[in-house]
């Protein structure tokens, strides 16, 4: 994604709370890092694990959701991703996504692939767009069977071509797009 052109004199990413001195302030409707999963079976490039949120496991501790977001991601396919601690790296982050939502190990990650994606939020009525920064890790699935999670209900291969972009929650069906991946319409 492209930045938005700029309204205003040029703004430095030299982020802080009381701006001046060579430093912007923080885009005023928030800015989030974020860490996601891209896990493919051997084979079938197409494929992504995602899963169904389980709205009653702790989503504010292993990713960053509060109970408004869960509930607006409902039952849509979500990739195994979390918002980064504070001064967590993104490598920790993703192994933190695969032991905290998945339940296992991942020896194979690649990346990360790294995303801007300012967009403006209308009902924020914030001058800003919101800004996020995706940290995204690609990898194989070791094999067709997955682990209890304790994060989601139902994990799956979802065929990303043949799934249309409202059965995926939103910030997945753009990190989906961003690797290469489109869901149907």
């Amino acid at each position: 994604m492209s930045a938005p052109p700029p309204s205003r004199p040029r703004r430095f990413a030299r982020l802080a709370l009381e701006p001046g001195g060579g430093r912007s302030p923080l885009p005023d409707d928030g800015m989030c890092l974020n860490a996601f999963l891209v896990l493919r079976p051997a084979g079938h490039a197409g494929r992504v694990l995602m899963g169904r949120i389980d709205p009653k496991a702790p989503w504010e501790e292993i990713g960053g959701l509060d109970a408004e977001r869960v509930g607006r991601i409902g039952e849509r396919w979500m990739l195994p991703s979390s918002q980064l601690l504070l001064f967590e790296s993104p490598a920790d982050a993703a192994r933190r996504i695969v032991r905290e939502q998945l339940g296992t190990s991942v020896s194979d990650l690649r990346g990360p692939a790294v995303f801007s994606d300012p967009y403006a939020r209308p009902e924020s009525g914030k001058t800003d767009p919101h800004w996020d920064l995706h940290f995204v890790f690609e990898g194989r699935w070791p094999e067709e069977r997955f682990p209890p999670s304790r994060a989601f209900v139902e994990l799956a291969f979802v065929d990303v071509a043949r799934t249309a972009r409202a059965q995926i929650a939103r910030a997945q069906a753009d990190v989906l797009e961003l690797v290469g991946l489109s869901p149907a319409p």
